[in-house]
């Protein structure tokens, strides 16, 4: 599988721990940066690329997820979901990982590095590779849903607002 990651300055020692993790995993990882530290880098352009890159992945038929890191995960998951088609969360458990691709076929996964060590952050990404999506009816017609409003501001053809 190919693992797209990008992160800040927070989380730049836990991308490095990371792409050696999955490399030896037997992953594709392509590092989207930044690539040394600076601590005023900015994490939005790096998280799009990322979250890009796995959209445009997807579209090949590539099987591609990412991660992203930051101090706490909140502003690169919102970065990540700024992407059409992509479905970022934020984990922060075992349980939160499996249900990110278990419910919502998460295809982006958002993990604070200031909030977790690197063998956690570790396990909740092996947990979420491993989790497939199971195509259940009801989690299936939720994330139609989404994407209907990401295109089009309806949800089942009916516009939510004025």
């Amino acid at each position: 599988m190919r693992i797209h990651i990008a992160t800040d300055h927070a989380g730049l020692d836990f991308s490095h721990q990371l792409v050696t993790h999955l490399t030896l995993a037997g992953h594709e990882v392509v590092d989207h940066g930044p690539e040394v530290y600076d601590a005023l880098d900015d994490y939005p352009a790096f998280c799009i690329r990322a979250a890009e890159a796995v959209v445009a992945d997807l579209a090949l038929g590539v099987d591609a997820l990412g991660v992203v890191f930051g101090g706490s995960g909140n502003g690169e998951q919102m970065a990540a979901n700024k992407v059409k088609g992509v479905r970022a969360a934020l984990v922060w458990s075992l349980s939160t990982a499996t249900l990110a691709r278990e419910h919502n076929d998460a295809n982006v996964i958002s993990i604070g590095a200031r909030q977790h060590t690197i063998e956690d952050a570790i396990a909740f990404i092996d947990a979420f590779i491993a989790e497939p999506f199971p195509g259940e009816e009801r989690h299936c017609r939720r994330i139609l849903q989404l994407a209907e409003y990401e295109t089009h501001r309806t949800i089942n053809g009916t516009r939510l607002t004025d």
